[in-house]
């Protein structure tokens, strides 16, 4: 089959590779109809990230058709349209009870193979989906790729931090960061009773989409976003604020926008070795602060009909659709955020 695979900092190829094989009884093989390239790709593909092998088939997000089938599983047949989360897991363990489905402790992350250990990700031809009637989720028929792969990943993170964030319509949010997982938090927020979301960023295009979204853009290079938010919160600042970058400099920035007693909800996938506050900062603030890997597993079912409502909003933001053959030059387009590029969709031929 054809694939993109890695090989190398900012080197992703088009190439073929190895069919995927039952493996273990609770396999699936899934035909992928559609996948994307996610923020978190660039993580490997600059190699902030060491030790992905050279030759591991990249991607996390993709949705597809059950094609084959391994013995235990009852729940999935072929011909199933199905949405996958970037993660596996088990629903058994304790966490998966919990419903941290990715903290799972069979948990395996998609596109991602270290010393030969691991799982070949979702951009190519096909996939293999271990524990899949655990994993995997049935497509209604009436969705279309572009939610299904949304569910699967960035619409489940981003009303992850919403909630993490106990969103009360009476205060202020303000979302950190107006790529795709902060329009999904920005939609989540609404979603959940939020009636005034201010949007950072320094993007022309996605502070424009995040006012039509019905966010309130601050362009950082423009303005102080603090002396912004301390206006319209009488000195005070946010009460809650969304950080879905991941850098260092994001977390300081929404660490400074909150008040005392604010709560600091970060999902954007950080490498720093240290905080950017210190526990006495933390402290003299009475922070919350909470932080983690979505549960996409646990929260994309319960989600499915907003999304589906709200579905023509939400696919804008794959401005860009490709040829999986493209996936190459697609991946620095998305890095490069050029042409407008906000997400990419590949098409499998």
């Amino acid at each position: 089959m054809k694939a993109l695979t890695f090989r190398g900092r900012e080197n992703i190829a088009y190439e073929s590779v190895a069919d995927p094989v039952i493996q273990s009884a609770g396999d699936v093989i899934v035909e992928v109809s559609s996948c994307a390239i996610c923020g978190s790709d660039l993580h490997p593909y600059h190699e902030r990230e060491k030790g992905l092998d050279h030759g591991c088939v990249m991607g996390h997000e993709f949705t597809g058709q059950v094609v084959e089938t391994g013995k235990a599983v009852k729940l999935l047949k072929p011909g199933d349209a199905v949405i996958s989360p970037f993660t596996v897991s088990c629903g058994q363990c304790f966490y998966c009870r919990k419903g941290l489905t990715s903290r799972c402790e069979q948990s395996q992350l998609f596109g991602w193979r270290e010393n030969g250990v691991g799982l070949n990700g979702g951009q190519a031809e096909y996939v293999r989906v271990p524990l899949a009637d655990t994993t995997l989720v049935r497509r209604p028929t009436t969705m279309t790729d572009e939610v299904a792969i949304l569910l699967g990943d960035i619409l489940s993170t981003g009303y992850f931090c919403s909630t993490q964030a106990h969103i009360n319509p009476e205060d202020i949010q303000v979302v950190v960061g107006c790529g795709p997982v902060g329009l999904m938090a920005i939609w989540a927020a609404y979603r959940l009773g939020a009636q005034r979301v201010f949007a950072i960023d320094q993007v022309p295009q996605r502070l424009a989409m995040a006012e039509a979204w019905g966010a309130i853009p601050i362009n950082y290079l423009e303005i102080n976003p603090v002396d912004v938010i301390r206006e319209a919160t009488a000195g005070r600042g946010a009460d809650q604020v969304l950080e879905v970058v991941g850098l260092k400099s994001a977390v300081r920035s929404a660490f400074d926008l909150l008040r005392p007693g604010g709560t600091l909800s970060a999902v954007g996938v950080c490498n720093s070795t240290h905080l950017p506050f210190s526990p006495t900062e933390a402290y003299d603030q009475n922070l919350t602060y909470r932080i983690g890997r979505c549960p996409a597993r646990g929260i994309m079912e319960g989600i499915m009909d907003w999304a589906m409502e709200d579905a023509d909003q939400l696919s804008s933001v794959f401005t860009h659709i490709r040829p999986l053959q493209e996936g190459p030059s697609a991946y620095h387009l998305f890095d490069q955020k050029a042409d407008g590029c906000m997400k990419v969709l590949l098409k499998p031929e």
